[in-house]
């Protein structure tokens, strides 16, 4: 037994679920660890360990976790924390995640998106605590990813040139969403961090998770995280008609946050490009590689947008299509760039 585990045994003791029989949970692209703690009376609680020696830190999904709940959203409880060994024990709000229901159940599908751009909307009418800023040169800068491990996994090289290029290009676009409305985003919104919840009402039936990297933004942003999940497929005509609904509820000039929309679908699944790349090519995490199809597709889409022709052109220019031998190409790299 690790230093670690010992303190992480008497945290669980001292939180009295010594007796708790312990099964991990499925992780995810971080350096955190989840398990699922049931007494022996059926009481039920999700540990998180969160090292702080590897970049954690869980103050601010607590900070979230209270705001969330503050406005009758559905946030884990917290049960015990340890901010200085980075240990959590939440409330178990079970396994059915979005992804899954619609899994053995696709025709809910609308009524769970429906449901989740409402909790939106609710999000987004409420003060937001005071948080970093999504702003435009953060969010160029979020999208080197793209050229630093995708492109240079393809090619061994990294274009500083085209990446340069292509952040100054893009900050044109984004510059103008720094004057509009900021509301909470969780960033990472999708069927595969949303629970369902039927024995709560309204919008608490929507259970959330993985907010702790929460800043403020546009109202754009985690919507196109839910519509254009990297993970699962979401039709055209069911995304255009959750965007539909949530301009129903949140009015707003349509061509203004449509282009935004497709700016910001660019950034983040360019975001995302290079972030799968790098999980594969510094950690070893070679399942990523098979989600690229999707979020280039995604990118496709969003260059589409008449408003971002020279971005189109630039990106054809510099970053490469995955084809089956550029991924291919990628997985036989994995592991290789630990220190990249």
């Amino acid at each position: 037994m690790t230093a670690r585990d010992q303190d992480l045994q008497a945290f669980v003791e001292r939180a009295g679920l010594g007796a708790a029989r312990i099964t991990p949970l499925a992780g995810d692209a971080s350096t955190r660890r989840y398990d699922r703690l049931v007494q022996p009376d059926g009481m039920r609680a999700v540990l998180m360990d969160a090292p702080p020696a590897k970049g954690n830190d869980i103050r601010p999904f607590v900070r979230i976790a209270a705001y969330l709940a503050g406005i009758g959203l559905s946030a884990p409880r917290i049960y015990a924390q340890d901010d200085k060994l980075g240990f959590l024990l939440l409330e178990d709000l079970g396994d059915d995640l979005f992804a899954r229901i619609l899994e053995q159940e696709p025709h809910r599908e609308e009524t769970l998106y429906e449901t989740a751009i409402d909790a939106l909307v609710h999000l987004h009418r409420a003060p937001p605590p005071a948080l970093a800023s999504y702003d435009a040169a953060t969010l160029a800068s979020l999208t080197a990813p793209a050229f630093d491990w995708y492109q240079f996994g393809i090619a061994g090289e990294i274009d500083k040139n085209a990446r340069a290029a292509f952040s100054e290009l893009f900050l044109r676009h984004l510059a103008p969403l720094d004057a509009q409305p900021k509301v909470l985003i969780q960033r990472d919104y999708h069927a595969e961090n949303l629970l369902w919840l039927p024995d709560r009402e309204g919008l608490a039936r929507v259970g959330l998770l993985d907010f702790q990297d929460a800043v403020l933004g546009h109202t754009a942003y985690d919507l196109v995280s839910l519509l254009q999940d990297a993970r699962r497929d979401v039709s055209p005509e069911l995304e255009e008609h959750m965007i539909a609904h949530f301009l129903e509820q949140s009015p707003q000039d349509h061509t203004a946050f449509t282009t935004a929309y497709a700016v910001l679908g660019a950034q983040r699944n360019l975001r995302i490009l290079g972030v799968f790349a790098r999980l594969c090519l510094r950690y070893g995490k070679a399942h990523y590689i098979d989600l690229i199809p999707r979020v280039w597709g995604h990118v496709q889409t969003n260059l589409r947008h008449p408003a971002l022709a020279d971005v189109a052109e630039h990106i054809h220019q510099s970053l490469s299509p995955p084809t089956p031998e550029a991924l291919s190409l990628l997985r036989s790299k994995c592991a290789t760039f630990p220190d990249q």
